[in-house]
């Protein structure tokens, strides 16, 4: 079992190469631009798994084997529209209504 110290000092190897990787990969672009555009390729990546999610949890109900990452753009496409409805109409009742038979302008 490693003393605390051999464990302190791994840890702080490991955050000294994960900050140089940063440097690395950003360049010359400035650490508070690099961090919005980091920032906003993780939200996109969480939409896009939680819409994975919702499309495979109710697709699967009629199908089993149903994997959306799996779809070509094309069949993805066709569903886009309804999909985005429905996402829409949940998040404006969860935000907006007190309770949940509110009314629609």
């Amino acid at each position: 079992m490693p003393s605390n110290n051999t464990t302190e000092q791994e840890r702080t190897q490991l955050y000294r190469t994960i900050w140089q990787i940063a440097n690395d990969l950003r360049g010359s672009v400035d650490g508070w631009d690099f961090k919005q555009y980091v920032l906003g390729m993780l939200f996109y990546r969480f939409i896009s798994e939680n819409l994975t999610h919702y499309i495979n949890k109710h697709e699967r109900k009629i199908d089993p084997n149903f994997d959306y990452a799996k779809l070509s753009d094309e069949q993805a496409e066709r569903g886009r529209a309804d999909t985005i409805a429905i996402k829409e109409t949940i998040y404006y009742e969860i935000n907006f209504c007190e309770d949940k038979r509110c009314e629609y302008d």
